[in-house]
């Protein structure tokens, strides 16, 4: 049934105004024109409650009537509608903390973007984290839903890690930033038993997704880079720079379990590419250990003494397959 209220008639007009505006300045796709229009239109449908004041049928009627006055746009579907208002829901609360530069730090990302963002994230931190990541980074919409995926709001910043007693304040703070807490390797089939060798290959095998992973700034300088000390020669595992901030980072994998000695070699291998590779114009290299599993407290006490700035994490692998011998069994049986 049509609805026919003066009051929803006036607003319809209302909206339709705003919608002929943003045509003319924009093309509805992805423009702080639209976005702002979107907002409006959440905004008028949450406080004047119009879907509750108009029923059920509210969001139907209006994807209806917009279509039929707009036949070439894109984005008034009833679930498009419906975004509208979550959107202005969810944001609503932070606008005055923004004031006169709230569309400049909300409306800078494509809607499809905002849509990932504000209805899988947890609060409005993480959906402005996500917000200005995308920004930065030039995100594509599978790039950020993977980023989401992989909990890099959660995992940033809570490695164990040193940095605060090795690095100045600013650098500290970047470095907790960069590093996560867990790397999901979903992305990397191993069978059960694998070796140290066996992820290390899968990593170098799949190195643009385990440098999507790591996040943005690294850059891959070397696998198996070895160093020569007075004649005798080493190997660290991964190298990597990071463009921020113009270090070496040096990862160590380990497949087991944290044992203290692991972070005396990490530390060699710093002090190694600081002594052989870095330049006046780099800062003293991080160091990152990547193993199966941690005690947390047997590694921060690990740390505490530890003259090189390290950052300590564990992985987690989501296809590990049977081994040779148990797919044997299993078909035998």
């Amino acid at each position: 049934m049509m609805l026919v209220e003066n009051d929803y008639k006036s607003w319809l007009i209302s909206i339709k105004k705003q919608i002929k505006s943003a045509q003319i300045k924009a093309s509805i796709a992805v423009n702080e024109e639209m976005l702002n229009l979107y907002w409006n239109i959440g905004k008028d449908i949450s406080e004047k409650h119009l879907d509750s004041q108009y029923g059920s049928g509210f969001f139907e009627n209006l994807s209806k009537d917009l279509k039929s006055e707009f036949p070439d746009a894109q984005g008034f579907s009833v679930t498009n509608l419906k975004y509208m208002k979550r959107f202005y829901v969810f944001y609503k609360e932070i606008r005055h903390q923004f004031g006169d530069d709230f569309e400049n730090q909300l409306f800078v990302i494509p809607w499809r973007h905002h849509i990932e963002i504000f209805t899988r994230s947890k609060s409005v931190n993480e959906a402005l984290f996500f917000v200005q990541k995308s920004k930065e980074n030039g995100w594509s919409r599978a790039m950020l839903i993977n980023m989401m995926d992989t909990r890099l709001y959660e995992t940033r910043g809570n490695t164990l890690n040193n940095f605060a007693l090795t690095l100045p304040k600013e650098d500290s703070e970047c470095a907790k930033e960069i590093l996560k807490d867990e790397y999901k390797l979903d992305f990397v089939s191993l069978r059960e038993n694998y070796e140290e060798k066996d992820l290390h290959n899968a990593l170098e095998q799949n190195l643009i997704k385990f440098l999507l992973q790591l996040g943005s700034g690294f850059a891959f300088v070397g696998s198996h880079v070895p160093f020569v000390v007075n004649g005798d020669e080493y190997e660290c595992d991964l190298l990597f720079y990071h463009l921020k901030l113009r270090r070496y980072i040096v990862v160590e994998l380990k497949v087991v379990k944290f044992e203290p000695e692991f972070i005396s070699k990490l530390n060699f291998y710093c002090n190694a590419v600081n002594h052989l590779m870095k330049s006046d114009d780099d800062k003293n290299t991080i160091g990152l250990l990547i193993c199966k599993e941690k005690n947390d407290v047997v590694a921060q006490w690990t740390l505490e003494n530890t003259s090189e700035p390290i950052g300590i994490s564990t992985y987690e692998l989501q296809n590990v397959l049977p081994s040779e011998k148990e797919i044997a069994e299993k078909i035998r049986n």
